[in-house]
């Protein structure tokens, strides 16, 4: 018996783009440069809104883009070059924490597969709504369906982000000038 399988264009185009997301997430978490860590995970997230705009939810795309490509990671890129670590390598992690980062990999994909195939699923016959009009009225509604208030929570929480990454490098830039300071009193002293 000859097993045959046929893959549309479109199931290809998903795989390719999981695929994406996937070895893009893997090397933001494997490399040691952490400024490459940080472009890997821009990748990973571009690939996200890649599978958002092949779902056909082009607002959501574009949310994607501008939120987390546009405003988390670029928050990310300023933090690390206002602590001055964009160049250096990151310590090689422990063994330990490498088996058990795999066991936990391994265990997660273990239970994404048993979920799937314990539970029953069919692909809807109805059709998604995902009007800009109705999501715009739900982002800001306070009523039962509304989501003004975990909107709001996500912008405090940029904002505690950006504060902690200015004081961070405030701190750096202050402990640097102490230690050229000692290192010039020391040079004087000679």
């Amino acid at each position: 018996m000859i097993f045959e399988f046929y893959m549309t264009a479109s199931q290809i185009l998903f795989y390719v783009i999981a695929a994406f997301i996937l070895g893009c997430g893997l090397l933001a978490m494997t490399t040691r440069k952490i400024f490459r860590s940080a472009i890997w995970l821009l990748f990973s997230l571009v690939g996200v809104s890649a599978l958002y705009f092949w779902l056909q939810v082009e607002f959501i795309a574009a949310v994607q883009i501008v939120v987390y490509v546009g405003g988390i990671v670029v928050l990310i890129i300023f933090s690390v070059f206002l602590t001055q670590q964009s160049g250096t390598e990151m310590p090689k992690a422990p063994v330990k924490r490498t088996i058990a980062s795999v066991f936990a990999v391994l265990f997660g994909f273990a239970f994404t597969y048993h979920l799937i195939y314990k539970n029953n699923f069919i692909s809807g016959e109805g059709t998604f709504d995902a009007g800009i009009s109705k999501i715009g009225n739900q982002m800001l509604a306070t009523g039962e369906q509304g989501f003004a208030l975990p909107f709001e929570a996500v912008s405090i929480l940029l904002l505690a982000a950006m504060i902690g990454c200015i004081v961070i490098a405030m701190k750096t830039s202050t402990n640097q000038a102490k230690g050229e300071n000692e290192q010039a009193a020391n040079t004087n002293k000679k």
